[in-house]
């Protein structure tokens, strides 16, 4: 088993199926020193990425990073809703095509790493994609296929001829079943509703339509009902997602047989694991999985909150990454500008003086918390997930007089005021065992101080303090599964679109109420990094970021500029006309900020954006419930921008000004990102200037040909050419990861008034790097002036990005920086 500071082991070569081309035994390095995302889609297949791998072994990185490679839903530009686990996509080009696009990476020594779903697969339509579900559908409870799925059987009354036996709820009709019975029909032994076929149970075939439904092993029901009613665990709140019981040996050996051969066989190299809080028992599936890969190298999606740890026994290199962007954007935010800039959204929502908000109770804070508890509520959107804690709780309390006489009402209230307050994704308490410290602390600050009898069961039962036997294991179990859901859902899909005083900051993982990071605490971070987690991934753009890199840093500049961006924005209102009678003031602010993030952008991408924004934030118009006449309101005032003589002007010049500052922000988050401690994973396309929004913008297919042209000459100079320098940055600091191991990391002394605007630090004895900080602040104060950076001593530096050299000891930072915002610098020996 590997563990977090420990390279993977080498692993036995397998043979590979007759007719199938054999990927080459190559040098390709057991831990990556930088990968690169791409997501695979129709569009962009893996015979396309066969094609890009000379560019991206050009680029300098090890190994290519994949979206997910199973079957998934037709036409699925992402790949998280699996249909079939047995083979790989057919619609990417199928296991032939994988092998030879890993022939083709190990041939210029780059490894794979395929993203991995174990917690759920999809429930298309037509139903029969999905073989493992159409054969529960069909049979029951009774199926063998039934363990798969985690599916509360209890908790709606089966068929008529089977009412104990339990059915699963299918939330799929667009209206009650009575409003459309007459668009359901029968034909060759298929239940059919527009896009939807379902099995019919053996034998109930030829049944009247209404005897024929109550003798199924679904309930076909109005979509509504699945707020209050599913009994299936899903994926967040999406129905179309069913969760997976992966926890079952049996079911892990099945849906993971097909990525473990291609493993075994030397296709893949290591693994990306999607939303472990999903899962019954994340560390027993990921020690699972180290055992069946020989401990291959294995980062979880795992969304660390404020200064949350990754639990030391999980057998993995570290996260995905975004705990890495919330330190590096952070770093590169103004604290005390995005606070009066907080002020100023306030002022400009409300009216009134401008207040700082950054002491508590923090807006942000209030917001989350909102977020979570309507989650829970009787009509929420996770109320079915809290009912079933109910259940559990209620059967508890049956069976053991201690712990009864605690109403349904008081119980769902009770695990609404725990799940609400709870600090982080979830608690890892499991049955058995001792509870983990973190889990302990994070439970007492959701309690609050709370008295309240039920609050304490329902804590109790949360950490499994009770005893054992299958309910209060259920209970410890699904209350940490539950959690994770409303965290997501209700901070970072409700909340995060809500509070927008600095858009930049809602970020999967981020910290709105606490913007700015100080130098000392990154490099407190990045010692940590590096002796806890030191092959951790770092990211600063995914497939689910809301904002691009470089989007966010051109809205960090705004906040070293609060008063006048305020006064701006109020500007662009006034230029814009009277808003719609629907609209709020947040909807312009929001706008605003859009444009200046992604600029220059088409008005079907600003409108695509701003309405998925308005419809997760749910206070106007929402994905359930769409008021059209709102929505319709947004959009005519994003169309009108591009007509308006006085208004567009001003866009293009505020982007404009931006731009110094937004150049000094990208090339410092790219050079940070590089060369910190973990393992960068650049985002495809990210290696120039990306201004992309919320998915599914953010996951069109790139041009790795034009990419590759491209970077034969990036590294000649064009005074100018953003695109250029982020490209040649990016390829030098790769090459240099690639060309020899990091040193430990030092952070190296500033000496001089404008020291607060220099990061530096040393990785070993022959390698420094050097980034600008808040440069709007730096010009403001005169520039550097006399400050140096100490260069260890021990011979000459060159900067690679400059090929200019300098002498060890104090160098004037206004010379180290006279071409660039930023330096890399070596040397030899």
């Amino acid at each position: 088993m590997t563990s977090a500071a420990e390279p993977a082991q080498p692993r036995p070569a397998a043979p590979v199926p007759s007719g199938m081309p054999s990927a080459a035994p190559t040098a390709v390095p057991n831990v990556p020193t930088a990968s690169y995302r791409l997501q695979l889609q129709p569009g962009f297949t893996l015979r396309d990425a066969t094609a890009a791998v000379p560019y991206l072994a050009a680029l300098g990185v090890s190994h290519l990073h994949l979206s997910p490679l199973l079957e998934a839903v037709p036409g699925s530009t992402h790949g998280y809703d699996t249909v079939d686990h047995t083979r790989i996509s057919e619609q990417l080009g199928g296991e032939d095509a994988l092998r030879a696009l890993a022939a083709e990476a190990h041939r210029h020594r780059l490894g794979l790493i395929a993203d991995v779903v174990p917690n759920h697969m999809a429930v298309p339509a037509p139903e029969r994609l999905n073989r493992p579900l159409w054969q529960v559908l069909r049979d029951g409870p009774d199926s063998p296929y039934a363990r798969w799925f985690d599916i509360d059987w209890d908790a709606q009354p089966g068929p008529a001829d089977a009412p104990d036996r339990g059915r699963v709820l299918l939330p799929l009709l667009g209206d009650r079943l009575g409003a459309v019975l007459d668009q359901l029909t029968v034909d060759d032994g298929v239940l059919r509703y527009h896009r939807h076929e379902l099995p019919l149970r053996p034998g109930t075939e030829d049944l009247p339509l209404p005897d024929l439904l109550a003798r199924q092993w679904y309930r076909l029901s109005w979509w509504r009902l699945a707020r209050t009613e599913l009994n299936y665990r899903r994926f967040f709140t999406v129905n179309e997602l069913i969760a997976l019981r992966v926890e079952d040996p049996e079911v892990f050996a099945a849906t993971h047989a097909v990525l473990l051969r291609l493993h075994a066989d030397g296709v893949l190299d290591g693994f990306r694991i999607d939303h472990p809080d999903g899962l019954a028992d994340p560390r027993g599936y990921l020690r699972r999985l180290a055992d069946a890969t020989g401990g291959a190298y294995t980062v979880v999606e795992k969304i660390l909150a404020g200064e949350e740890r990754l639990p030391e026994d999980w057998p993995v290199a570290g996260t995905t990454g975004y705990d890495a962007l919330r330190r590096i954007d952070g770093v590169l935010t103004d604290h005390a500008g995005a606070c009066r800039l907080a002020g100023a959204y306030e002022s400009f929502l409300h009216g009134g003086p401008v207040h700082d908000p950054c002491e508590d109770p923090h807006p942000a804070i209030a917001a989350a918390r909102r977020g979570r508890a309507e989650m829970t509520g009787p009509d929420g959107e996770l109320a079915a997930e809290v009912e079933r804690l109910v259940r559990i709780a209620l059967r508890i309390g049956a069976a053991e007089p201690a712990h009864a006489d605690h109403a349904p009402g008081q119980l769902h209230a009770a695990i609404g005021r725990l799940l609400t307050g709870y600090p982080a994704y979830r608690p890892y308490a499991r049955p058995g065992e001792p509870v983990p410290a973190a889990s302990e602390q994070q439970m007492h600050a959701a309690l609050d101080g709370s008295a309240d009898p039920t609050d304490r069961l329902v804590a109790a039962l949360a950490l499994g303090r009770l005893g054992r036997g299958p309910d209060h294991d259920e209970f410890c179990v699904r209350f940490a599964q539950t959690a994770a859901a409303v965290a997501a859902k209700g901070v970072e899909d409700t909340a995060f679109y809500r509070w927008n005083a600095l858009p930049g900051l809602n970020e999967v993982g981020g910290e709105p109420a606490r913007p700015g990071l100080h130098p000392a605490e990154f490099h407190d971070w990045c010692r940590r990094q590096e002796r806890d987690r030191p092959h951790s991934m770092t990211v600063l753009s995914t497939h689910d970021t809301k904002r691009s890199a470089d989007a966010r840093a051109r809205l960090a500049v705004l906040a070293e500029q609060p008063a006048a961006w305020a006064a701006e924005a109020a500007a662009w209102s006034t230029a814009a006309g009277p808003a719609h009678p629907a609209l709020d003031r947040d909807a312009d602010w929001l706008l605003w900020h859009t444009l200046v993030a992604a600029w220059p952008i088409t008005p079907d991408r600003l409108v695509a954006a701003l309405l998925k924004a308005v419809r997760e934030a749910k206070l106007h118009t929402s994905w359930t419930a769409p008021d059209p006449r709102y929505e319709q309101a947004l959009e005519e005032r994003a169309r009108a921008v591009y007509g308006n003589p006085g208004l567009l002007p001003r866009i293009e010049g505020r982007v404009h000004a931006l731009a110094p500052y937004a150049r000094s922000n990208t090339l410092a988050a790219a050079l940070l990102h590089l060369t910190v401690p973990g393992v960068p994973d650049l985002y495809q396309g990210s290696e120039e200037p990306l201004y992309t929004l919320v998915d599914p913008d953010n996951r069109a297919p790139v041009d790795l040909g034009a990419l590759a042209v491209r970077l034969t000459d990036s590294a000649t100079a064009r005074p100018g050419d953003l695109a250029r320098e982020k490209l040649h940055l990016t390829a030098t600091a790769l090459h240099l990861r690639r060309s020899r191991p990091l040193g430990p990391y030092r952070p190296l002394p500033v000496v001089d008034v404008s020291s607060d605007h220099l990061l530096a630090f040393a990785r070993g004895d022959d390698v420094v790097t050097a980034v600008t900080r808040l440069p709007y602040g730096l010009e403001r104060a005169g520039g550097w002036r006399d400050t140096v950076l100490e260069l260890p001593a021990g011979g000459a530096w060159t900067d690679e990005l400059t090929l200019r050299s300098f002498p060890a000891g104090a160098v004037p930072v206004a010379e180290l920086l006279a071409v660039h915002p930023v330096a890399l610098l070596t040397r030899r020996g």
